[in-house]
Order: C-alpha cells, then structure tokens, then sequence
C-alpha cells in the first residue's frame, strides 16, 4: 500500500520515495509533541496512587482513576508504535508501508488521549466539583478536543474531495495515509 498521489507531490516535485521520507518526517515531529503530553500527563497519573487522599476515593473513582491510567499506557503504546514500526522494517524498503501504518497508530492514539483526557478530567471534576458539574464539563471539554483535533482535518479532506475531479491516485482509508 503506497500513499495516495496528491498535490503536494506534484508541488514538492518528488517521487514516490521522496514523498514517503517527507511524510516520514513530519510524522515523527507530530508523534513527539502527542507523545511528549501523554508521557507528562500518564506521569502525573502514576503518582496520584500515592498520594494520601488516593485512600479516601470511592469505588467508583478508584474505577475511574484505573480506566484513566490503562487510557494513558494505551495511547503511550499507540503513540511510541511508529517509532518501534520503523526501527523493526528500517532498510527493508518499506518506508511508504511504514507511512501508513505510522499514521493509523498516530490517530489511534489521540483518540485514547482524548480518552485518557477525558477519564483524568472527571476524575478531577468529581473530587473538585459536583457530579452533575463534572459531567457537564466532561462533555464540553470532549467536544472542544473533538472540534479542535479531528473535525478541521475532516472537513478539510471532504472539502478537498468534493473539490477534486475524480480519484488522485490509490485510495487509502481515511486517516491511514500520514501527513500531507
């Protein structure tokens, strides 16, 4: 599976190749700035069981805080996969592959940091704040994530679909082909 031709290809002037190590690249840089928030966020997490009030948490809380951490370690797994991805197919000439697969692991892990978000935020809320309180704002603050991580880029790709005159090149599922 190759990524799809498209116009940045024929603005970048570059083979397919070239085109795999570029997006190669701008992969890593978005991995390192997701992975570096869910390495502090999933940090914090840890410690939280250690702390004194962590005894006074309810079963339900305690429940929350378990679902939170296993959240964290799953979007850590998710986020660090390309990284393993590359070092185990590097020299094997199937960086476009690696690509592609990079980019599934990527999204698949912002959505469990969105998860792990999500899960930290009530947990916090319920202890600061009322439960209806809490999941008031659970919700908005899910919303914005959403609105703020994946509804542009899915706009911009049905806009950019709808705009184009017929297929660009092998098609690949939505979110699997890397950066553009």
């Amino acid at each position: 599976m190759t990524p799809p031709a498209d116009r940045a290809s024929t603005r970048h002037d570059e083979d397919p190749d070239q085109r795999a190590d570029r997006l190669w690249l701008e992969l890593l840089q978005e991995v390192r700035v997701a992975e570096t928030g869910v390495q502090i966020l999933l940090g914090f997490l840890l410690t939280v069981a250690f702390t004194p009030r962590f005894a006074d948490l309810n079963d339900f809380d305690r429940n929350v805080y378990l679902t939170t951490v296993l959240l964290g370690a799953a979007a850590t797994g998710a986020l660090i996969a390309p990284v393993s991805l590359h070092r185990i197919v590097a020299g094997h000439r199937l960086k476009p592959e690696a690509v592609v697969w990079g980019s599934r692991f990527t999204m698949v892990g912002l959505i469990l940091l969105l998860g792990t978000v999500a899960s930290a935020l009530l947990l916090i809320l319920r202890v600061t704040a009322s439960g209806m309180t809490a999941a008031v704002w659970v919700t908005v603050m899910v919303g914005w994530f959403t609105v703020c991580w994946f509804l542009p880029g899915a706009w911009l790709r049905h806009r950019e679909r709808s705009d184009s005159n017929g297929p660009r090149g092998p098609e690949v599922p939505q979110g699997s082909e890397g950066p553009s």
